[in-house]
């Protein structure tokens, strides 16, 4: 199975736990990995047999800037059952990091990996 991804997409939301945080805008940023079959697109160079990304980042950018959580691993389940419900895909890995959350870390996060019911014989 082919994979698609999306790098460093990056999101300006109301993200965390502690008070402070309600009241302010964070950036969050997701890498994205989806298992999805490729070859029907380049096979026939058909633009609408691909993973359309462009769609994909925005319904997630969307998602993430509407959606105030208070956990990193909350945004990231949503994100993952979005993308399984509205995408033709087999599974999305999901890392989304929240840079500056620690202050001698570049960033910190969740990775998480989940399956398409069709892909697990569901």
């Amino acid at each position: 199975m082919d994979k698609v991804f999306v790098q460093a997409l990056e999101v300006l939301t109301t993200i965390g736990a502690y008070e402070w945080e309600k009241s302010i805008k964070q950036k969050i940023r997701f890498d994205l990995e989806m298992m999805h079959d490729n070859r029907p697109a380049a096979l026939g160079d058909d633009l609408t047999k691909a993973l359309d990304y462009a769609a994909l980042s925005q319904k997630v950018t969307q998602h993430a800037e509407q959606n105030h959580v208070e956990l990193v691993e909350t945004m990231a389940e949503q994100i993952a059952q979005l993308i399984l419900a509205e995408f033709p895909v087999q599974s999305v890995k999901v890392r989304l990091t929240k840079p500056g959350a620690v202050a001698n870390a570049a960033g910190v996060g969740v990775e998480i990996e989940r399956f398409a019911d069709h892909a697990r014989g569901v």
